[in-house]
């Protein structure tokens, strides 16, 4: 699934350029525990997470994540979006709850990591 597709199911704003509205993601992930994201196999993933501060931008770096979606209508602070682009990861951020944002990506067709 494109980016560009994520944001449209997700009604979702990327907030941090970097050029990466074309590229593919196969799987996600939704979670607010950062440990758990350490865990996992991160190629091609999205992260579906309302837990937004630099420590997510952190773990997200750290696992190689490189796609970041802030669900609950959470904002991204400057710091995180700099620290973002330092890294390479596209954060975007989209009103629905965890939820909601899961099922609809599901439906669409992205699939879970486990």
């Amino acid at each position: 699934m494109k980016i560009s597709e994520v944001c449209e199911l997700l009604e979702a704003k990327i907030i941090c350029d970097t050029k990466q509205d074309h590229t593919l993601v196969e799987k996600g992930y939704s979670s607010d525990l950062m440990s758990d994201v350490l865990t996992l196999d991160t190629d091609h993933l999205l992260l579906i997470t309302g837990m937004c501060n630099l420590q997510t931008i952190r773990t997200a770096e750290m696992a190689e994540v490189r796609y970041v979606v802030f669900v609950r209508n959470k904002k991204a602070t400057k710091e995180m979006i700099a620290l973002a682009t330092e890294h390479g990861i596209c954060l975007m951020e989209s009103p629905y709850t965890m939820f909601k944002a899961s099922g609809l990506l599901f439906s669409a067709g992205l699939k879970p990591v486990y």
